[in-house]
């Protein structure tokens, strides 16, 4: 949708589709009273005030339902909204949406509602992505740092950079177009101004890999050969039984995935057992080249072998497939080794899937190496949108730093400045082309 599309009313379902106790459609535009007023039994509606009636067409009853208005700009969207709350059957809430849009609205486009919040100024574009970002979170640690980014810590931080720089920028300005009235700002001065506006930027791009990694979560495979207890780990962590596991080799034959919430969001991997044999049926072989594949894309891989039968050739090899990689090496079985035979290791993570033994030592030291950091004490997170907005930003500020430290003209120097503005300006939606806000809002859900 283009930008400067006239605001027509659009709708949409608001919950998701399915069986549930209750249904949402809201409607924002300047025909939601008029449509509701149409097919709600209450006339008259009062904004702020819930309403409790039957929606009908014609004469016909359709559901029980609760209104919810509002007007505008007292509203999400900064427009007037309904919001219609029935009872959650699939077939209840369609019939009413297809209702509302028989008079006069239209249906809304994937995160219209926000895109509407953000162009009515009710929010900025770093909130509105922390809206996607809030719905869609895979852990409770993103959700919570979502919802900080939604109360606007990461707009006030860049506005706080964004005034430091324009303040600057000004001084020049003043100095080059009244020159007998205003003198040009010193160069300590600035050199001093953009060095503390250059440090707020690499603090906030310092927390961009942990940003990331708490974002998109970390693959783990297990890896190693068949009959070792990669299913058995594999059901362990997860804490539920996703494998089937047996005392025949090659029982996994392919590649199964599950995502575990550790503070990040993991993608666990248990992997078909790699072995090299002329025995090897076709689609085991299949299984053992996706296990390799597994392995190569993961960001961290659990290598596992029986100690109880000792570390063999074939164990060596597999090693030697991920040694490149960041992994971890599991000796599992240790029930089954013998009192006088010792199990100590260099290195290995010793546990017993059969016991328990080791499990939470494995899990500790997964945690030290997928992230060394505690999301708890983050200030906020970061997108890579806006990572590659602040990397502009710092590198035409340090243009301007260099340009001060070498005495140069300040005209010269405020082209820069100005450069570095636009890219904060980008991230909090003051400068944004329609491709861009248009390819922000497509990864929204519609209804949001």
């Amino acid at each position: 949708m283009n930008i400067l599309q006239e605001f027509d009313t659009i709708t949409a379902i608001a919950t998701p589709i399915g069986t549930g106790g209750v249904g949402v459609i809201r409607t924002s535009g300047d025909k939601s009273f008029d449509i509701i007023e149409k097919i709600f039994t209450k006339k008259n509606l009062e904004a702020g005030r819930i309403s409790h009636g039957w929606i009908v067409d014609g004469g016909k009853k359709i559901d029980e339902v609760i209104i919810l208005p509002f007007k505008a700009p007292n509203s999400y969207t900064g427009e007037d909204v309904i919001e219609i709350h029935c009872h959650g059957g699939i077939n209840v809430v369609r019939n009413i949406l297809d209702l509302v849009l028989k008079h006069g609205a239209r249906t809304a486009e994937r995160g219209e509602f926000t895109k509407r919040a953000f162009l009515n100024k009710k929010m900025d574009l770093s909130q509105a992505e922390a809206v996607a970002d809030l719905i869609h979170a895979k852990t409770r640690n993103f959700a919570r740092q979502s919802a900080k980014n939604l109360s606007g810590v990461l707009g006030e931080k860049i506005k706080e950079i964004r005034t430091d720089i324009f303040n600057v920028l000004s001084k020049i300005i003043a100095g080059i177009d009244f020159p007998e009235d205003v003198a040009e700002p010193e160069y300590p001065y600035i050199i001093s101004e953009f060095e503390k506006s250059l440090n707020k930027i690499d603090k906030i791009l310092a927390g961009a890999k942990s940003s990331d990694i708490l974002r998109q979560g970390v693959k783990i495979a297990i890896v190693g050969r068949p009959n070792v207890g990669k299913s058995s780990l594999f059901n362990t962590l997860l804490n539920v039984e996703r494998a089937i596991v047996t005392d025949i080799a090659g029982t996994t034959r392919d590649v199964l995935k599950e995502n575990l919430d550790w503070d990040i969001a993991i993608t666990l991997i248990d992997t078909a057992g790699i072995r090299e044999s002329e025995d090897v049926g076709k689609v085991e072989e299949i299984g053992i080249e996706y296990s390799k594949q597994s392995a190569e894309d993961a960001d961290l891989v659990l290598f596992m072998y029986d100690i109880a039968a000792g570390m063999t050739d074939e164990d060596k090899t597999i090693l030697n497939l991920i040694k490149d990689k960041k992994h971890i090496v599991i000796a599992n079985k240790i029930d089954l080794l013998p009192e006088s035979k010792s199990a100590a290791s260099g290195g290995e993570i010793l546990i017993s899937t059969k016991t328990g033994a080791g499990i939470e030592d494995l899990k500790a030291k997964i945690k030290e190496i997928v992230y060394n950091f505690s999301p708890d004490e983050m200030e906020f997170v970061t997108n890579k949108r806006q990572q590659d907005c602040l990397e502009k930003c710092r590198e035409n500020l340090k243009l301007a730093l260099l340009a001060a430290q070498n005495r140069e003209l300040q005209d010269l120097i405020s082209i820069d400045l100005k450069s570095a503005l636009l890219y904060l300006d980008e991230i909090t939606g003051e400068v944004i082309t329609d491709e861009i806000l248009n390819n922000i809002f497509d990864h929204f859900c519609i209804g949001k």
